[in-house]
């Protein structure tokens, strides 16, 4: 495998105002619009199958599938939503990519609207963050003054009005249904399936929902070729991608490369972990999913060997720790997080999460019972696949893999603080600069 970066989505990040029509125009922009509408529609659905192009939120689910998967046109709507409603601890991809080359992302949407015989897209925007929902909206509006959206565009005959909507920040708005019921204004919450969004999702009707990045790559894909996108990354995992790291790594940031690259090559580009320190444990896709250790630097990043290492490659959120780092506090903190976030629909995770909570709070201080670790895995088990939604998986995963990979510091929460072991202050990232009295 290649170290070699694949600048693609982030080929022009770096320009003075990148985020404006011109600036995308300048670099090929809207090039692929034009071809898509010279295109029969099946083809373009069978361009995105061809290339393997897998779902970049998180599951790894094939696109062209996806389009594949709605029923034939009855004369009624039918939706495209966005799902940039990203909340996964670590995960930071889409929110610079929507920040830099928003256009990129509403090519791919007129593109794919256009394949699937949708009229009116939407963007679902993580509450939180304004500034990207205000870059988008512009964008749309230069969309719109450019011919490019709205009545019969650029000549097609085809019609694409795009809403940018802004979620009120909740996690679980990440979950593709509870996103639709948020969308219509309901409270966010899981959907029973059957029946899926391609058959009655958004105001029930045939819904694809994809995320950003996801489609932002269709217009590469569309200039160049559904072979030339498949000879990048792997065999089962086409294609590049963008990876966070974060964490102790000298230079954190957004590094575009092929899936299957690993993370010794993605370190050594990043300079490597901080000075005098090694690596202890990583995430490959976010809080989420199965934490890995040293010993899993040469596995590929790609969807199958991360799944076969015992982990899975989520969002790319590649969150580095180093021997300063307490696994119990980490494991804590995030653990705090799903049991706010969870959206209490189901007892598995509403309660679950709420005990799991309370354990390992025992544990980082240093008041663990002799049979708080067998409970904390006996409490994952009982929410692992019994929950509405993969929140509730989401939350034991790196609980159970921490235990696998640092059992004796769970141990250790029997009778010291974490605290005591791992003083916080040594895995800090920016020194406290000190207050005048």
């Amino acid at each position: 495998m290649s170290a070699q970066l694949t600048p693609i989505l982030s080929l022009f990040w770096d320009q003075p105002q990148s985020w404006t029509l011109k600036t995308y125009e300048d670099h090929e922009g809207y090039a692929a619009l034009r071809t898509a509408f010279d295109t029969p529609k099946e083809d373009l659905v069978a361009m995105a199958k061809d290339s393997g192009l897998r779902g970049r939120g998180g599951a790894g689910f094939p696109t062209g599938m996806k389009w594949g998967f709605l029923p034939p046109d009855d004369g009624g709507p039918r939706y495209l939503v966005i799902n940039a409603d990203e909340s996964e601890p670590g995960t930071c991809k889409d929110t610079p990519l929507m920040m830099a080359a928003p256009h990129m992302l509403i090519e791919g949407m007129i593109i794919t609207s256009y394949a699937i015989g949708c009229k009116h897209a939407f963007v679902y925007i993580r509450g939180e963050i304004v500034h990207v929902f205000r870059r988008v909206q512009r964008a749309v509006e230069e969309a719109y003054a450019a011919g490019y959206l709205g009545k019969d565009i650029l000549g097609s005959g085809f019609d694409l009005d795009i809403t940018v909507h802004s979620g009120a920040g909740a996690y679980i708005c990440g979950e593709e249904t509870a996103l639709l019921d948020s969308l219509e204004g309901r409270r966010g919450q899981p959907r029973l399936k059957p029946p899926f969004p391609a058959v009655a999702g958004l105001y029930a009707r045939p819904t694809v929902v994809n995320n950003v990045e996801s489609i932002a790559s269709i217009p590469s894909i569309m200039r160049y070729g559904s072979d030339w996108f498949s000879d990048l990354g792997t065999e089962q995992s086409s294609g590049y991608g963008l990876f966070s790291l974060s964490g102790h790594v000298k230079r954190p940031g957004q590094y575009e490369a092929p899936l299957g690259i690993t993370l010794r090559e993605l370190l050594e580009m990043a300079g490597g972990m901080r000075e005098g320190h090694q690596l202890k444990f990583w995430t490959p896709g976010g809080s989420s999913t199965p934490i890995l250790t040293d010993e899993h630097l040469d596995v590929p990043l790609d969807f199958e060997s991360i799944t076969e290492a015992g982990s899975m490659l989520g969002t790319r959120a590649l969150q580095i720790f180093d021997e300063t780092t307490s696994v119990v506090r980490a494991v804590s903190r995030w653990t705090d997080f799903y049991a706010h976030e969870s959206c209490g629909k189901c007892t598995p995770c509403r309660e679950g999460t709420f005990w799991l909570k309370q354990i390992l709070e025992r544990l980082e201080a240093g008041r663990g019972t002799e049979d708080d670790i067998d409970k904390l895995v006996d409490i994952c088990d009982n929410i692992l696949g019994r929950s509405f939604c993969a929140l509730g998986d989401g939350a034991t995963c790196p609980i159970t893999s921490a235990v696998q990979y640092f059992r004796s510091e769970f141990e250790d929460g029997m009778h010291t603080p974490c605290d005591e072991l791992f003083p916080p202050e040594r895995s800090t990232l920016f020194a406290k600069e000190t207050q005048p009295v």
